[in-house]
Order: structure tokens, then C-alpha cells, then sequence
């Protein structure tokens, strides 16, 4: 292959490269949580059990108005019946087609539509909360896998300026052996230094591998499918300015969904207690009913005999339209139902129902001191976690200078590669804490920004154009 073909072939390469590079999407938080929202199995049957919900609610509301059906029948009758014509009972065939139409309606029943309609009322924003609360959680666990993601970013980016490091300082000390101003000793310990970096970068590369594959796990992607997220640089660049824990709970209180399905299902026990109670009460309902018949036995009247007897003279069967009209009949009846005694079922169901109600009251009760909780704990969290920051990042500043002061020491021949080795790892360690105290403090007041109602994103922390 000549040179021309060859310098082809790499900037077809790189063109590929490169269009791969541009094609493949980068997602932020925001995109990520969004795309969450839309194809969470966990959610989309949330949604579902809202729009069920919202069906009963529907459905009690068509209850209070009256029922209507229709019906027709044919019959055909042997031996002994009464005669359509006549009504006399004779020996003979016939048959009937039926036609009607009925109704009921309730008019009084303790108001138990009215309690069970605002009952399903309160049943289908208890659902709709209690989805929202699933959506909450599942952006808090995405922008924890998206975070560290970001986290593991950084820990391979220490190791590979590790990795750098001991690289350099190999072939500064390879120089220094051939030179004959340090032992071949150092070298080895240095080589071995080096080969265990390489490890450590290996090992945060495969957990930088399975953080990408938690979070597309997560959003229920799969593993062949090409994922990256954004990389924004973020810094912490000043103190925080938490509100006080108390301020920050009274403002949720009134926010997070767990609260608001909880109370409503408080509303929702009250209604069902007072259904129970109108069980006791009597039940006034009304009903009516209208029809005709047709029988190919009734027969049209075309005359009467002469006098004195005068009997009806049939001619053929009467017109069906004229049979409908002569058959009319209708009734309306009113009823009223007195419940006197039934197996104490409604003082049972009185006393579950109020046994209920304690729960529900209990259940919220319970929210709110979690939710009380969370919020003191991440708001000492986030406290503690910038404290922390402060702390780290001193001793790396002075790891740093030591390591700095260990490696020229070295160079020159006055310290061991034993302690070079030591000041090295002490300095990689003290940046890996450091980088895992500032994503802690990031995810921390993240959290208590979502508490307050705020969107997660990473826009407000990040200094640097996303990269």
C-alpha cells in the first residue's frame, strides 16, 4: 500500500472518528430525568392507576342520575294459558313478543353518592400525588447515578495524573541509574509504584464503567445502546447559604406529593366513615316501567252478530303497529327500605372504618416526622459535607507542597524511594477524599433545593462551558 493510500485511509478515519463523536448525544440531568419521566415502567403504571382513579371519580358522579334499560322477548306457549284475545284460559299454541323500557332511581340514602363522589374525589388526588412522589424519587436516584458518574470522572482523572506522574519520574530515575547517581533499588520501587497506579486506573475506569451502566440501567436503556452524559466542571466557589432547616420543612410541607397523598387519604377516610354512617339510613328510591306486546292470537274485530247475543266477529290477526298502541301499559312505583336489622354489618363496618381513619391519621403523622427528619439530617449533611470540603482541600494543599518538596529531595538523592512512594499515595489519596467530599456536598444541597421545590440541575454550580 503506497503512502498516498495510507495518508487516505487515516483521514477517512478521522472523519468517521469524528462524525461518531458529533452523532453520539450528550445528555444533561435535565434530559436524563426527562427521558426517566417518559419511560419508567414504575411511573407509566402510576399514570395508569391515576386514569383508573380518575374513572371511578367519573363513575360516582353517573351514579346519581337514573338507570334506563330496554328489554323484548318472544315466548311461545303450550297447552292450558290464557287466551291473548280473550284472557279466558283454553288449551291451544300461542306465542308473544314483549317490548319495554324501565327505570330507578335512588332519592334518599343517607347522602352515601354524594360522600362516595367526593370520596373518589379525594382517592384520585391521594393517586395523583402519590405518582408525583414516584417521579420525585426516581429524579433523585437519576441525578445520584448522574453525579457519580461525574465523581468517577474525576477519580480517573487523578489516577491518570498518577499514573503521569510515576511515568515521568520512571524514566527521570532510569536516567539517573544509568548515570550512576541512584541505586538500581529506587528504580524498581518507583516501577512497582508505577504498575500499581496503572492498576488503580484500571479500577477507576471500570467504575467509571459501571456508573455509566447503573444510570442507563436506570433509564432503562440498554447496555449496547451509546450513552454519554455532559461534563460540566463543577466547582464550589463560595459558602453555602442554607436556610435553616425549619424555614425549609415548613416550605415542603406544603410541596412534596407524599404529604399531599397522605393528607387526602386522611379526606378520603372521613368520607368513607360517613358512608358507613349513612348505611344506617333508610333508602327512598322510585321506579317505573312502560311496555307493549304483540300476539299473532289477538285478532282484528270486524264486526258483531245480530242481537240479542251480539258476539265479536275476528277477522285476521291485528296490525302489529295497532296492537302496540291497545297493549300499552306503565307503572311508577316508590319504595322506601328501612334497615332494622342486618347482622351488626354496618356497626362493624362503622367501627373498621373509624379504625381506619386512626391509621390514615397515623400514615400522615408519619410523612411528616420523615419528612421532618430527611430534611434536618441532609441539611446537617450539607453543613458537615462542605466542613469537610473546607478540610480536605487544606490537606491536599499541604500534601501537595510535601509531595512537591519529597520529589525534588528525591531528585537530588536525599530521600529513599520508601518515602517518595508514601508522600505520593498520601497525596492521591487526600485527592480522591477531596473529590468525594465535594460530589458529596453537591448531591447534599441538591437535595435540599429539591425539598424547597426547586428543579435539579447542575446549571447553578457549574463555572465551566459543558464540555
Amino acid at each position: 500500500m503506497n503512502k498516498s493510500a495510507i495518508q487516505y485511509l487515516a483521514v477517512l478515519f478521522l472523519v468517521l472518528s469524528v462524525n461518531q463523536v458529533v452523532g453520539q448525544k450528550s445528555w444533561s440531568l435535565e434530559e436524563c430525568i426527562n427521558y426517566a419521566y417518559e419511560n419508567n415502567i414504575d411511573i407509566k403504571k402510576s399514570i395508569i392507576e391515576v386514569e383508573s382513579a380518575d374513572d371511578d371519580r367519573l363513575q360516582s358522579k353517573l351514579d346519581l342520575l337514573p338507570t334506563l334499560n330496554a328489554s323484548a322477548s318472544q315466548s311461545y306457549n303450550f297447552g292450558r294459558n290464557p287466551d291473548p284475545q280473550t284472557n279466558l284460559y283454553e288449551d291451544q299454541q300461542s306465542d308473544n313478543s314483549s317490548f319495554g323500557a324501565s327505570t330507578d332511581v335512588t332519592l334518599f340514602n343517607g347522602l352515601q353518592k354524594i360522600n362516595t363522589i367526593r370520596k373518589t374525589q379525594f382517592d384520585y388526588l391521594a393517586t395523583k400525588y402519590n405518582s408525583d412522589k414516584i417521579r420525585n424519587d426516581m429524579s433523585l436516584n437519576v441525578a445520584a447515578g448522574y453525579l457519580q458518574i461525574l465523581f468517577n470522572i474525576e477519580l480517573v482523572k487523578n489516577a491518570e495524573r498518577q499514573v503521569e506522574i510515576s511515568q515521568d519520574q520512571i524514566n527521570r530515575t532510569q536516567k539517573q541509574v544509568e548515570a550512576g547517581s541512584v541505586a538500581r533499588g529506587s528504580l524498581y520501587d518507583i516501577q512497582a509504584q508505577g504498575a500499581s497506579e496503572e492498576a488503580n486506573l484500571v479500577s477507576a475506569q471500570n467504575r467509571l464503567m459501571l456508573a455509566y451502566l447503573d444510570l442507563m440501567q436506570l433509564l432503562d436503556l440498554e447496555a449496547s445502546v451509546e450513552f454519554d452524559i455532559q461534563k460540566p466542571e463543577l466547582e464550589i466557589t463560595g459558602a453555602p447559604t442554607l436556610l435553616p432547616a425549619e424555614m425549609i420543612y415548613n416550605k415542603s410541607v406544603t410541596l412534596m406529593p407524599e404529604i399531599k397523598s397522605a393528607e387526602y387519604q386522611v379526606l378520603s377516610a372521613e368520607r368513607s366513615l360517613s358512608i358507613a354512617k349513612g348505611m344506617r339510613s333508610p333508602r327512598l328510591y322510585a321506579s317505573g316501567s312502560y311496555g307493549s306486546q304483540y300476539s299473532r292470537q289477538i285478532l282484528e274485530i270486524i264486526g258483531y252478530t245480530p242481537e240479542p247475543e251480539k258476539f265479536p266477529i275476528f277477522g285476521d290477526t291485528k296490525p302489529f303497529d295497532q296492537q302496540l298502541k291497545d297493549n300499552r301499559a306503565g307503572n311508577l312505583f316508590f319504595g322506601l327500605n328501612i334497615p332494622i336489622f342486618n347482622g351488626y354489618q354496618v356497626s362493624t363496618n362503622i367501627n373498621q372504618t373509624k379504625m381506619y381513619q386512626e391509621t390514615v391519621d397515623l400514615n400522615l403523622q408519619a410523612e411528616k416526622l420523615r419528612l421532618r427528619k430527611n430534611i434536618e439530617s441532609a441539611h446537617a449533611d450539607a453543613m458537615a459535607a462542605y466542613q469537610t470540603y473546607l478540610a480536605r482541600k487544606k490537606s491536599v494543599e499541604a500534601f501537595r507542597e510535601a509531595f512537591k518538596y519529597t520529589e525534588e529531595k528525591f531528585n537530588v538523592g536525599m530521600v529513599n524511594s520508601t518515602d517518595y512512594n508514601v508522600s505520593k499515595i498520601q497525596l492521591a489519596n487526600a485527592e480522591s477524599d477531596l473529590v468525594s467530599s465535594k460530589f458529596d456536598y453537591i448531591f447534599k444541597t441538591k437535595i435540599l433545593d429539591f425539598y424547597l421545590g426547586k428543579s435539579l440541575t447542575l446549571n447553578d454550580i457549574a463555572n465551566v462551558t459543558i464540555k
